[in-house]
């Protein structure tokens, strides 16, 4: 079999709220015994990679804590490899907090490096006026992701950091950086990951502005998913293309498809 490795979305690809999709488990676990390499790449910077996996090890997938990549690592690593030790102002939760500290990151409330959006449920107005005051200070801007909402299944959503990172720009005249999908650094960082060339790399996910459009820039075979949040009609908005579109990660259980995206044969629609 040709060397193949898989970047995955997870919400509305492997799951949905707190059900996994018909298929993704029998995929997922699949790719385990076959020993091929895999990465989850997720935009949410809330949890810990622990955290993400134990939620999928209830679900019934076989995985470990190691096939876990988020934004929040992603930017953590970035910002260590531009300033060791530096120190952060912090809107987001627990995962954000505990890839800056692995990283070497000082949390302060004073004149940090960089102020730092992630995701958050309980956001105060107050961290975003202190977040305004230190950017116009100098402190640099950082975006976990600029996701603009989150999805929380039966049509439900929630703000997401693009929104809360929209304001702050609004507010400062000052533009975020952004590390999360679809920006190459985190495609490049998970790819190198895997120890993958480009050619070799597989993303499966089920949004055309960040997994499609992040992966397909970076030259990777593209597989997108109709069970989230891109439907077959949204398609002709795009000036790209998936290499292959189907109906749920259920689809890649049959060996001829499989094949041909290990192969990386280009087809429009399979179905």
């Amino acid at each position: 079999m040709k060397k193949k490795g898989f970047l995955i979305d997870m919400d509305g690809v492997i799951y949905k709220g707190s059900e996994p999709i018909p298929g993704a488990v029998e995929f997922i676990n699949g790719l385990k015994e076959k020993g091929l390499p895999f990465l989850f790449l997720t935009n949410n910077s809330q949890r810990t990679g622990r955290d993400v996996c134990y939620k999928l090890n209830k679900m019934g997938f076989k995985v470990n804590e190691t096939d876990i990549f988020t934004c929040a690592m992603a930017t953590a690593r970035y910002l260590a490899s531009k300033k060791e030790n530096g120190t952060a102002y912090v809107i987001g939760e627990g995962g954000l907090l505990t890839e800056l500290y692995n990283a070497g990151y000082s949390i302060v409330d004073d004149q940090p490096d960089y102020v730092i959006i992630g995701e958050g449920r309980t956001i105060m107005l107050e961290s975003v006026d202190k977040a305004i005051n230190m950017i116009m200070k100098g402190s640099k801007l950082i975006a976990t992701n600029l996701d603009p909402n989150c999805p929380m299944g039966e049509g439900k959503y929630r703000v997401g950091c693009g929104a809360l990172v929209a304001m702050l720009e609004f507010a400062t005249g000052i533009k975020a950086f952004s590390v999360g999908k679809p920006s190459p650094i985190m495609m490049r960082m998970a790819r190198k990951a895997l120890q993958l060339t480009t050619d070799e790399t597989v993303m499966i996910g089920d949004t055309m502005g960040t997994d499609i459009l992040g992966a397909g820039s970076m030259g990777f075979t593209t597989v997108l998913t109709l069970t989230g949040v891109t439907k077959k009609e949204d398609l002709g908005h795009f000036g790209y293309s998936p290499d292959f579109i189907i109906q749920s990660i259920k689809d890649l259980l049959n060996e001829d498809l499989f094949n041909q995206v290990i192969g990386g044969r280009v087809m429009a629609d399979i179905w």
